[in-house]
């Protein structure tokens, strides 16, 4: 079995990381698809301050939802997206799922916008900071107009054992398919 993948250079944080093979030594990936494993990336966290989560680490043996939003504290995510999530996180931890929340800010403000959610414990708050991962997953876009440089684009995933099962990837301005009703549907 060939190995897709190849270990490329985080410029800002200097750190290695692996990635899939850049296909047709494009600037970026294509978008991840269904039956490919989630690239290795690091994820930080706020746990007695900040703490680096690799994804390898996060997805291997488990069954994981993730999903991603444009920005913490932004409408849609703070209304709908997230608290989505919080609600459904009993349903989903009963079928044997961790459930993850990525956006592309630091720790800290991932860490108060669960606070001022009342986000379970249980739901990981992740940040991608430079949008790295989201960048790896193809699914990064640029948000410069309105001021927010490059972002993640509104996603959820469900991945077994680090390989892509399921993947919602929502149009420009939408608020459907990454919903934690339409994810409990799809893994069911």
């Amino acid at each position: 079995m060939r190995d897709d993948r190849t270990v490329i250079t985080a410029l800002p944080a200097q750190r290695m990381i692996c990635a899939r093979a850049l296909h047709n030594h494009k600037e970026f990936p294509m978008t991840i698809q269904i039956g490919e494993h989630i690239p290795c990336a690091t994820l930080n966290t706020l746990r007695d301050g900040v703490q680096a989560i690799s994804t390898d680490e996060m997805f291997k043996g488990k069954k994981v939802v993730l999903f991603s939003v444009p920005g913490a504290f932004t409408p849609t995510c703070s209304e709908r997206h997230l608290p989505g999530y919080a609600q459904h996180l009993p349903e989903f931890t009963a079928k044997g799922v961790a459930v993850a929340c990525m956006s592309v800010n630091d720790a800290f403000v991932m860490d108060a916008w669960a606070k001022s959610q009342d986000v379970p414990a249980a739901l990981m708050m992740l940040a991608d900071g430079n949008a790295v991962f989201a960048t790896l997953l193809g699914l990064q876009f640029d948000a410069s107009t309105f001021g927010m440089g490059l972002r993640s684009k509104r996603f959820a995933l469900y991945a077994v054992d680090g390989v892509v099962k399921v993947l919602h990837v929502e149009a420009p301005g939408e608020f459907k398919v990454s919903s934690a009703e339409a994810m409990l549907a799809a893994i069911d």
